[in-house]
């Protein structure tokens, strides 16, 4: 039996999900880093001091609280503290600008702020020109008079509140969707979702227990780590790792592994890919605590799970999410792995492939992504018209172009935008990216449409080398020639070009409209 909505109380919050550890296990240690460590009990102490210091400043019910701050403790019990009191937790990209900032914080009308002092030199630019923002509350290190300390804000405060009595169908959460084009989109999620989304792929589909304890490179503030690395893992009375610093070194992460020594491990394909760049890393760092690794974000090649189960012995579960569904709703399982396929439908959600005009497509055709489910969200903040066209009634459409072969699992062809017509033949730029990340001397790559000297659309190729290699013609000619044996000709890419790095989103997905 699926759980569905309905099954929940018609008046549930969230917060039971830790809530339920505090009654079951309060002693055990929910959360590691390298900050401090905390029990579940000490957790729900701290979310509950925060509550009453919001509700004392007159933050209230409906209200929303945005947390700008780094994986640390405070980031946890903020979260739930939110929660707790009937508000919107918003979870903010520690990447984005200032002029993102405000745009985001007049967008969801914040409250109260709470932002980690390293990250105050891009609020300050907009810190005098905030309409809505009642309270900024700053962790770390005091900033100034005018912003209230973290350690003294709650510090007077009880640890006992009274949790709020929430409609399941309130909104708790709300996360901004950096996406791959356009304008940050507000995607706001109820309390049900929570639960259901945890209940369907991290206990149903990944198969986590207590007796696991997780770690991920993705940062909180995007649902692939709020709920790999919080939710799904509490939901079952798991214990998880937070990382404060950067993940974009692959070497802080393995260290982050080895100190901690997980045994989920969350990242995206790029920091499976940089991993793999360095010689040696899997006798230097020891994984042996590691039981599987998980890839969201993007597709995983098939190269880079062959290449990383073969040097460290560990199998990476592959799956395809979005914020507006808030996790994985297809998925490879632990005992049925299919490389290089996304996966197939995780319990709870249908799926249908459409062509354009809204018919659906054969087997082995591509077509675009419908999902039907429980926790998909209604509508975009302020977005009405692109909210209908993406939310179709019960179906989210979710721009993606899939196709499902005959043993039911589903391939991920790209962006509907993404996708190329080349002499009339429709080409997908992950299969292309797929040849070419076998090559020994790429790390990665990503491939976009280029009009040639007739304004004819041909594959172009923009690529980063593994060490050792260096940008030239003539391996620019190898790698279009592995490329022409390995798939039909007319797919291969017509022009390489060697950059550094590929223009990416904060939680690492390829930016190809920058490519463009």
């Amino acid at each position: 039996m699926v759980l569905k909505a309905k099954d929940l109380p018609t008046y549930y919050n969230a917060a039971e999900i830790l809530e339920k550890n505090v009654r079951e296990r309060p002693e055990k240690t929910a959360l590691f880093s390298l900050e401090r460590n905390l029990t579940f009990a000490e957790v729900n102490q701290e979310a509950n001091q925060i509550a009453n210091a919001l509700c004392r400043h007159d933050v209230r019910f409906g209200e929303t609280v945005a947390i700008f701050c780094l994986d640390q403790p405070e980031w946890v019990t903020s979260f739930f503290a939110v929660l707790k009191m009937g508000g919107i937790a918003a979870g903010l990209n520690t990447l984005m600008t200032s002029s993102e900032l405000d745009y985001i914080l007049r967008d969801c009308r914040a409250q109260a702020l709470i932002i980690h002092s390293s990250l105050w030199d891009t609020f300050a630019p907009i810190a005098a020109d905030q309409p809505h923002l009642k309270h900024i509350i700053v962790v770390g290190d005091q900033v100034n008079d005018s912003t209230h300390f973290y350690p003294a804000w709650i510090g007077n405060e009880s640890a006992d509140f009274e949790t709020v009595q929430t409609h399941r169908e309130d909104i708790s959460t709300l996360n901004y969707s950096s996406g791959t084009t356009g304008q940050p989109k507000g995607i706001l999620h109820a309390h049900k979702d929570l639960p259901l989304i945890s209940e369907y792929w991290g206990k149903q589909t990944l198969g986590l227990t207590e007796n696991d304890r997780t770690f991920a490179g993705a940062k909180l503030f995007f649902t692939y780590g709020t709920g790999g690395n919080l939710l799904f893992p509490w939901y079952v009375g798991a214990s998880v790792v937070l990382f404060s610093g950067s993940p974009r070194k692959a070497t802080n992460l393995l260290e982050m592994v080895d100190r901690f020594k997980p045994t989920i491990f969350y990242n995206a394909p790029t920091g499976y890919a940089i991993a793999l760049s360095m010689a040696g890393f899997e006798t230097k760092y020891d994984l042996s605590s590691v039981r599987l690794c998980v890839s969201g974000g993007e597709n995983l090649p098939a190269a880079i799970w062959e290449q990383w189960r073969s040097r460290t012995g560990i199998p990476i579960v592959n799956g395809v999410g979005c914020t507006e569904v808030y996790h994985n709703f297809i998925s490879n399982r632990p005992d049925d792995m299919r490389p290089g396929a996304s996966g197939k439908p995780v319990p709870g959600f249908d799926l249908k492939l459409v062509d354009p005009n809204g018919n659906p497509v054969a087997d082995g055709e591509p077509g675009n992504l419908m999902v039907r489910g429980d926790t998909i969200a209604l509508s975009y903040l302020h977005q009405y018209d692109r909210s209908k066209r993406t939310f179709q009634g019960e179906w989210f459409s979710t721009g993606d172009q899939f196709r499902k072969d005959a043993d039911g699992y589903y391939w991920h062809e790209g962006r509907s935008d993404d996708m190329l017509k080349v002499g009339g033949i429709w080409v997908s730029p992950m299969e292309v990216e797929a040849t070419l990340i076998k090559h020994p001397a790429v790390v990665e790559c990503a491939v976009v449409g280029w009009r040639d000297a007739d304004d004819l659309v041909k594959p172009k190729a923009f690529v980063t080398l593994n060490a050792g290699f260096e940008p030239a013609d003539r391996l620019a000619s190898e790698l279009i020639e592995h490329c022409r044996q390995a798939i039909a000709p007319y797919k291969r890419p017509r022009q390489i070009e060697f950059v550094d790095e590929l223009p990416k989103t904060a939680t690492g997905k390829i930016q190809r409209f920058k490519l463009r």
